[in-house]
């Protein structure tokens, strides 16, 4: 009989187990059919609402005025029910969202974009300051060290001693610059890194170990006629920085600038090669085709041909057609456009009007071309390149249509000058929106 009973128990213990996971399942269920019933009366407007309020709360910013201001459009919420519903709109909706003009989620968007405006200029500035510093303080420091230590400091920081530490301080800068997280620091960390790496290869290369020395001899050999001397000078320390600025870009590829900076040393690795110095006369002239007016100075001649060999290195990646490419395609294109308006100027062209002429047709044809290029592959830093590039080019032969007949200083007429160069922005910024909404559909 007492078998039986605990018998009876036993069953009773089991059957009561399996009621409560029943009920447990039924109330989950309950709560996930309540908020998918919730979630399809809900109106776009109130999904809106409800994705702000959730925008703000990962965000760690305080929801409660928010809500207050918001909470009559959602009065038969819980506050539980309200954030399910956020959450489950966040994770899971695929909505098409547009801030409001002066609603929060708007305001708070508007000011990541000027902040990390503000830490790319700080980090411009700083570095700026940092090689200044350098520049101004470099010598005095080295001089204070070799006169003043004794022995044992003075064999330590003997100049070539002295440069190799440099040398290993700044590819250690570039190493742990990487892992740094803050922007601005990281910025700062790795280009005072590549600015070792950079100039103290130089010094070793060139066994000039004062700043103002191997710049000379860096304008020095480039046109020298000993190659081996320019390729130690330019070449190796160029190679260096690029090999450099490759391991950032793997490291933090966020940082999509170091694209502009490797594609900038590697031009000057490759271009500096001896060999470019006799076949630039057969290159340039594409770009200024009137031999008998070749009256420019020699470096403008070698930016001419630089610029023909990075439009048919362009011209290849993009037929390549691979999004690896893309980065270093507008990176060659931002290049470009500052090329053909160096080479656009009047300045270089004071004795051959028809180079002048020929040159300008031909940047045109470059921004037309780059334009389109970007609009169909809807890249934006390209439209962006093109957009600023024409903008500039109009501005310069805006100034150099009145330099033709007037120093654009002096004169009476510069304030009517001035008064129409702000009247031509304001009617290029009508155009560029007036096009914009034509071509993009706004």
């Amino acid at each position: 009989m007492d078998i039986f009973k605990l018998f009876k128990c036993y069953k009773l213990k089991k059957i009561f187990l399996f009621a409560l996971l029943f009920c447990i399942s039924t109330y989950g269920k309950v709560v996930s059919d309540s908020v998918a019933i919730h979630l399809s009366v809900l109106s776009n407007k109130q999904k809106n609402v409800l994705y702000e309020f959730e925008v703000l709360k990962k965000n760690g910013f305080n929801t409660d005025k928010f809500w207050n201001a918001h909470k009559n459009e959602l009065p038969d919420l819980s506050n539980n029910l309200r954030d399910e519903l956020a959450k489950e709109i966040f994770l899971n909706s695929d909505i098409v969202y547009t801030p409001q003009k002066d609603s929060a989620v708007q305001l708070w968007m508007q000011t990541q974009l000027l902040t990390n405006w503000m830490f790319y200029l700080a980090a411009f500035i700083a570095i700026c300051a940092v090689i200044a510093l350098f520049k101004k303080y470099w010598s005095l420091l080295i001089r204070f060290l070799v006169n003043h230590l004794a022995p044992i400091v003075r064999i330590l920081f003997s100049p070539v001693l002295l440069t190799l530490e440099l040398l290993l301080i700044g590819a250690a800068c570039v190493i742990y610059g990487c892992i740094v997280e803050e922007f601005v620091l990281r910025t700062v960390i790795i280009h005072l890194g590549l600015f070792l790496l950079w100039s103290q290869s130089t010094a070793l290369f060139t066994k000039e170990y004062w700043i103002k020395r191997y710049v000379y001899e860096i304008e020095n050999n480039f046109w020298g006629k000993d190659s081996w001397e320019t390729i130690k000078t330019i070449c190796f320390p160029a190679f260096i920085v690029t090999i450099a600025l490759l391991y950032v870009l793997y490291k933090v590829p966020a940082d999509i600038f170091y694209n502009y900076e490797v594609v900038l040393s590697g031009i000057a690795a490759v271009y500096a090669l001896p060999f470019w110095r006799s076949l630039e006369k057969y290159i340039y002239p594409v770009l200024f085709p009137f031999y008998e007016e070749d009256d420019r100075d020699r470096s403008v001649n070698s930016l001419a041909a630089c610029t023909v060999v990075a439009v048919i290195v362009t011209i290849v990646l993009a037929l390549q057609e691979n999004l690896i490419f893309y980065n270093i395609i507008s990176a060659l294109i931002g290049l470009l456009t500052l090329s053909f308006l160096i080479l656009s100027l009047k300045m270089n062209h004071k004795y051959s009007f028809r180079n002048y002429y020929f040159i300008q047709l031909v940047t045109l044809l470059f921004f037309s071309a780059v334009f389109m290029y970007g609009f169909y592959l809807h890249l934006n830093e390209v439209i962006w390149f093109t957009i600023i590039g024409s903008t500039l080019l109009i501005i310069l032969k805006y100034m150099e249509a009145f330099s033709f007949f007037s120093d654009w200083k002096r004169g009476r007429g510069w304030a009517w000058k001035l008064l129409g160069l702000a009247l031509l922005l304001w009617l290029m910024g009508k155009g560029i929106l007036f096009v914009s909404k034509q071509i993009f559909a706004v």
